[in-house]
């Protein structure tokens, strides 16, 4: 199995950081987010080859440089054309591959992969997608009753109405050929392909549990977080 990473994007979120390095280059610990993502993928043996799909002729070019030593990497130019028609390129790539891992770069998380990858044979999708059904809150809440506050809860675990996604997800090559039908300029993968699959039943969730994960949107998130961030990383084995 390969493991495509997404790299791309404007990093609207992270700016003004992402204005000088791409968000896969927010430093942790002395060492760039997209480094612990690697070793993390590699380290499941059923994952033969990382491909990272980013803007290379931009700041992308940084992760290039940063990688290029290693083993068992390929880097695919990102076409700006959203995040599933980037995908269109790694055909070639993916040939011989029934399925393939598709992780979102700001994404970290101690993900267990082998049960995401039973899940995804078991329940016979096309996709599966990581979720999480809690979440601990960044700020204060209060009990409320009658106008009148009677008890302060600092920073719960909220039980979420809602699964919430992770850009984590595990792929039938399939996928390819639904992109390949749409004719948009720019191809949102959740939206203009994913929405209809999930309307035939055709993908699964993997609840996380109680793994962490943290959308590491830029570096001021993985500083304000860094007790979680490093919790993370220990999870990981890193």
């Amino acid at each position: 199995m390969k493991a495509v990473i997404l790299a791309g994007g404007k990093g609207t979120r992270g700016k003004p950081y992402t204005d000088y390095f791409p968000k896969a280059m927010s430093p942790i610990g002395g060492k760039a987010l997209i480094e612990y993502i690697v070793k993390y993928l590699k380290s499941f043996n059923f994952v033969k080859e990382i491909i990272i799909i980013s803007d290379y002729n931009g700041l992308g070019g940084q992760i290039k440089n940063y990688l290029e030593n290693q083993k068992n990497i390929t880097f695919v130019q990102d076409s700006h054309s959203g995040t599933g028609g980037d995908l269109l390129h790694i055909e070639k790539n993916l040939k011989g591959e029934s399925e393939f891992i598709l992780w979102f770069v700001d994404n970290l998380c101690a993900i267990d992969l082998k049960k995401m990858k039973d899940v995804f044979k078991n329940k016979k999708s096309t996709a599966c997608i990581a979720t999480r059904t809690k979440r601990k809150e960044e700020t204060g809440f209060a009990v409320v009753e009658d106008g009148m506050i009677k008890e302060f809860k600092e920073k719960p675990v909220m039980k979420l109405q809602l699964s919430e996604c992770l850009g984590i997800y595990m792929l039938d090559v399939e996928i390819i050929k639904r992109i390949k039908k749409n004719k948009q300029k720019e191809i949102n993968l959740s939206f203009d392909i994913l929405q209809q699959l999930s309307k035939e039943g055709k993908i699964s969730a993997y609840n996380i549990g109680n793994v962490e994960w943290i959308d590491a949107e830029s570096p001021t998130i993985l500083e304000r977080n860094q007790k979680m961030v490093q919790k993370i990383i220990k999870q990981m084995g890193l």
